[in-house]
């Protein structure tokens, strides 16, 4: 296979994170986070903020070992699988619409081998609301689209790529995060600020924190159109 062209962004970075607060939309599943002052001046001679919350609250990179016991934790994830080009593509569904294959055959521009994918559903809007479970998921198949066309990242407009924590059956497996990360394909989750940039290449980051053994962490997520 020849030597892919390097691609160079241009322009000012779009931030596609979302402001983490205590309540900020999350999974009924996670604890509420707590964020506090534990130093705070004039009283005292600097300001000291503390944070509890789990990994995968606000915008967010999962890494293998979210759900595969003997996989990578985020710290050892290559710096390289978390920038580079990327493809957004702008695909709109109702409440819990399914994104399938051929949704991602009809979009363009094409993926190229090695891309991360960010899907602009237009569910951000949402955030903080009632129905921002309800959003659309990918079909199992979709996922398998995915690993086939080689992408290194998934980065998703609402909480999940899998089925919304309230149309679970009993037994739910995630089988979208179980075929994507069985194969080394990260999964960002809770983006926003994408439809600027929809339908584009661009370049992007996911500057998760290195947190030893953990199976995600939170990111700031910027991206920028490439020449």
């Amino acid at each position: 296979m020849p030597a892919r062209k390097p691609e160079q962004g241009r322009g000012a970075w779009t931030d596609l994170t979302h402001v983490i607060t205590e309540d900020l939309s999350r999974s009924p599943a996670f604890p509420k986070p707590v964020i506090r002052q534990i130093v705070k001046m004039p009283k005292d001679n600097a300001n000291v903020t503390e944070f509890q919350m789990v990994c995968h609250h606000g915008t967010h990179v999962d890494a293998p070992r979210h759900f595969l016991n003997d996989a990578p934790s985020f710290d050892e994830i290559p710096l390289d699988r978390l920038y580079g080009p990327a493809v957004i593509w702008r695909i709109e569904k109702g409440p819990f619409g399914l994104i399938t294959p051929e949704d991602f055959e009809a979009a363009s521009p094409k993926l190229q081998p090695g891309d991360m994918l960010l899907l602009d559903t237009g569910w951000a809007q949402h955030i903080n609301t009632e129905i921002y479970e309800d959003h659309a998921s990918l079909t199992p198949e979709a996922a398998e689209w995915l690993v086939a066309h080689q992408i290194k990242l998934l980065g998703i407009d609402c909480s999940t790529p899998d089925l919304t924590s309230h149309k679970r059956p009993k037994g739910f497996t995630w089988p979208v995060h179980e075929i994507l990360l069985s194969q080394g394909v990260l999964i960002a989750e809770h983006l926003t600020n994408l439809r600027p940039l929809a339908n584009q290449r661009v370049e992007a980051m996911f500057l998760g924190i290195p947190i030893a053994g953990s199976d995600g962490a939170q990111a700031r997520v910027i991206a920028r159109p490439l020449i």
